[in-house]
């Protein structure tokens, strides 16, 4: 409880800069060891450190490339390749490098690698007959010096479009760090923008979707805003406060996320969040980091001032009452907002609250559940369905609400589980098992788990139930998946002369479960296939293999739930 005689700094910090740069922590970072990755003049970010995106926090920076690929991208500093990994989605090709001063570098989106790397690649993917790798080189196989060229900017993977997306990592710890807090110069001298303030009624609850909350519009620039409607809110009972904001650079910038917010009541600091580094682990706690009900019926990102009890992250410095604020006399209190990027510009938010015990706004009574706290296991069970959730996974303690709906009159093998609802995160994966009706019985391998948008959870058949592992709360039902994948060529077809053509092209698509493998052969010999999951693309490009004359192609894709499809073209070479 934050009392206005009594608001006391219970956590100091350090606050000093780096190079301009805000740090709350006592960590220190080598501003003259690396170079840009890309020689692009003047370097522009399309995406910032800590971005709030879907489900996670943006671990790096993304550098523009002019909406084209194949830009060359260079070591940052000296040191070695010591992982290469070539995934469907994700960073599609990717390049670590670590380096002796206690720092990896990453480098992902690639179009490819240097041609040194991408001969030892094209090995190792013919050996193992795999396109996808992930593999850790010993620090003598593929040593660098800064300035080397190691590789081209491209768009593969789970990329919106062509960028190097490029991270910089604390080697022992694996946490991601700000890369601009290692002097790589980005041109900004204008501070950060802000939208609109949230006043969240807590009233001593925890926070959840039916948390009452009052909007304010926001006026200003130039680094100074106010609300735009009124200066002094009344305000009684415990209450929150959120924000949303956004930030950009000089020239040619994306609509980036912020680098700190600073919470001040009366000159006192009771809220810092400051997006320094992070755990990989913790990014999805993103969720409780933002106002996750607004996120989910509006998108939009309104970044709480208080931090709730089972939030794992570390980003967050000066807690008075993890930034719960209740104020008991009756007196008008000044607050600050003081929201900063990443280069040190800073923009402010001032207003006052008046303590007015009249002005209380009581939390809406809750449906009836069950009291799922949420620093312990808890589980449900009937007859129908088991519902167990980890200790970990909540963020609040949670009234859990279960309800069924009547069984979907196609491919459903059991009614619709309403497994709480969609507005409240988790931070790690729960389980559940779903009894399956006498129906199933034919389909026992071919069970899973869908939602109601028919979007798979996966799943397998286990002692009378189909369980799998849930990301997030819905509703769910036992469906079936017996169909096989597509394959639908795009530039060959049956007795095709392929002469001066560098490669032949796939769609390849499943229509639930989703890919397990492809493979591709021509006249019985494994080739790489390379895969676009975004395009859903699959092509092999022709080389020494493949001599003059005719040949067979064979290209077999395999779902989740082992349903295969084989597809045979006559070509010649």
């Amino acid at each position: 409880m934050v009392k206005s005689s009594t608001l006391i700094l219970l956590l100091s910090c350090s606050f000093f800069f780096v190079k301009s740069q805000p740090l709350f922590s006592t960590n220190k970072y080598p501003l003259v060891d690396f170079r840009p990755p890309m020689d692009i003049k003047p370097p522009a970010l399309s995406g910032s450190f800590g971005e709030i995106r879907g489900n996670h926090f943006h671990s790096g920076i993304d550098y523009r490339t002019n909406q084209k690929e194949g830009y060359p991208v260079y070591a940052i500093a000296d040191g070695y390749v010591s992982r290469i990994k070539i995934e469907n989605s994700g960073f599609g090709l990717a390049l670590y490098l670590n380096h002796p001063n206690g720092f990896t570098s990453v480098y992902g989106h690639l179009q490819r690698f240097n041609p040194k790397i991408t001969q030892q690649v094209e090995q190792l993917q013919y050996k193992k007959k795999s396109f996808q790798l992930d593999e850790f080189p010993l620090p003598t196989q593929i040593p660098v010096r800064k300035g080397d060229l190691i590789a081209y900017s491209g768009n593969r993977g789970s990329s919106g479009g062509p960028h190097l997306h490029f991270e910089i990592r604390d080697t022992k710890s694996e946490a991601t760090v700000n890369p601009q807090l290692f002097g790589l110069e980005i041109a900004d001298n204008i501070p950060p923008v802000i939208y609109s303030m949230y006043v969240y009624r807590l009233n001593n609850q925890p926070f959840n979707e039916f948390t009452p909350k009052q909007y304010y519009q926001v006026t200003g620039a130039g680094g100074k805003y106010r609300l735009q409607s009124v200066n002094t809110l009344h305000i009684g009972g415990e209450f929150g406060l959120g924000i949303t904001v956004t930030d950009k650079h000089n020239g040619a910038s994306g609509t980036n996320g912020v680098y700190a917010i600073q919470l001040e009541v009366d000159g006192k600091i009771v809220y810092t969040s400051a997006l320094e580094r992070f755990k990989f682990e913790n990014s999805k706690a993103v969720n409780s980091h933002i106002d996750y009900p607004a996120y989910i019926t509006t998108k939009r990102s309104i970044q709480k001032s208080f931090v709730d009890p089972g939030n794992p992250l570390q980003i967050y410095y000066n807690l008075v009452n993890n930034g719960r604020i209740t104020f008991t006399d009756q007196a008008t209190h000044d607050v600050k907002y003081t929201v900063t990027d990443s280069k040190g510009n800073e923009s402010t938010l001032q207003f006052k609250v008046l303590s007015d015990p009249k002005a209380v706004i009581p939390t809406k009574e809750l449906p009836a559940g069950l009291l799922f706290p949420y620093n312990q296991l808890n589980e449900f069970n009937n007859d129908g369905v088991k519902v167990s959730i980890p200790q970990g996974a909540l963020y609040n303690d949670l009234n859990f609400v279960y309800a069924t709906k009547p069984q979907p009159a196609t491919n459903a093998f059991s009614v619709i589980h309403e497994v709480h609802n969609k507005l409240t995160p988790l931070h790690t994966a729960l389980d559940l098992w779903i009894k399956a009706d006498s129906s199933l019985t034919p389909y026992l391998d071919k069970a899973l788990i869908v939602n109601t948008n028919r979007v798979s959870q996966g799943g397998s058949f286990e002692n009378g139930y189909v369980k799998t592992k849930l990301r997030n709360f819905g509703s769910f039902f036992i469906a079936i998946d017996t169909l096989a994948p597509t394959i639908v060529p795009i530039n060959i077809s049956q007795g095709k002369s392929m002469k001066g053509i560098s490669k032949m092209s796939f769609k390849i698509r499943d229509n639930l479960s989703g890919l397990k493998s492809f493979n591709g052969y021509i006249d019985g010999k494994w080739v790489l296939m390379e895969f676009d999951a975004k395009t859903s693309t699959l092509w092999h490009t022709f080389d020494y293999r493949t001599a003059a004359g005719k040949h067979t192609a064979t290209i077999v894709a395999i779902d989740m739930k082992n349903n295969s499809k084989t597809m045979n073209i006559d070509f010649y070479r």
